[in-house]
């Protein structure tokens, strides 16, 4: 294996050892989530941004007890509850909607078909409030491989393991893009997929394996 420049890569390789079996059966269950969740996959990743994690999981909960989905609830009131608050809740239910509206055509073209790569393009373009990091975490979430979710975490374990040389608050596209190649020469690189590597640094943040 070749250096790269690439730093701290024996421990990189051993936490993982110790961790995959825990990160490759969450990436199945990924795999496994029914088309009739996708929507309140949707709506988790249209949550995350600014927000607790943790409460846009109660949020989701909540939302698909009340059946938003199904009954047309304003799920406005729900993300506005002291164990689900989002910020900026009032944005992020008017987003819902749109996407809850325009969700026929959204399962068209997950069921399309097409690559990952190819349906994140589409949602960046299409569903508001789905950036690239979102488009690529809720894709993700629903069982597609290989799509970088560059969130802080990630990006500043990429910088640890000196994958790039510094992080930023905002990334466009063009820069997104080129961290996510430098993560999959990375991935190849040390012999972990890219899924895996994003799930160890997670857990290596937070203790967890989160979705």
């Amino acid at each position: 294996m070749k250096s790269h420049g690439y730093r701290d890569i024996p421990a990189l390789t051993a936490e993982h050892a110790t961790r995959k079996a825990l990160i490759r059966e969450r990436l199945d269950e990924f795999a496994r989530v029914p088309p009739a969740d996708h929507f309140y996959e949707l709506v988790y990743c249209l949550l995350t941004p600014q927000s607790s994690a943790v409460h846009a999981a109660n949020a989701v909960r909540a939302m698909q007890d009340a059946d938003v989905f199904g009954t047309g609830t304003d799920p406005a009131a729900i993300i506005s509850r002291k164990k689900a608050y989002i910020r900026f809740h009032n944005t992020k239910a008017r987003r819902i909607l749109e996407a809850r509206e325009n969700f026929p055509l959204i399962a068209a073209q997950i069921a399309s078909g097409a690559s990952g790569r190819t349906l994140r393009d589409w949602l960046v373009a299409n569903v508001q409030g789905l950036g690239w990091k979102e488009a690529s975490h809720f894709l993700r979430n629903i069982g597609f491989r290989n799509l970088a979710i560059l969130d802080r975490h990630i990006l500043r374990n990429l910088q640890v393991h000196g994958v790039i040389r510094s992080t930023a608050e905002t990334l466009t596209a063009k820069r997104y893009l080129a961290i996510e190649r430098a993560f999959e020469r990375f991935a190849t690189a040390v012999e972990i997929p890219m899924d895996e590597l994003d799930l160890l640094f997670w857990s290596r943040e937070t203790g967890t394996i989160l979705k």
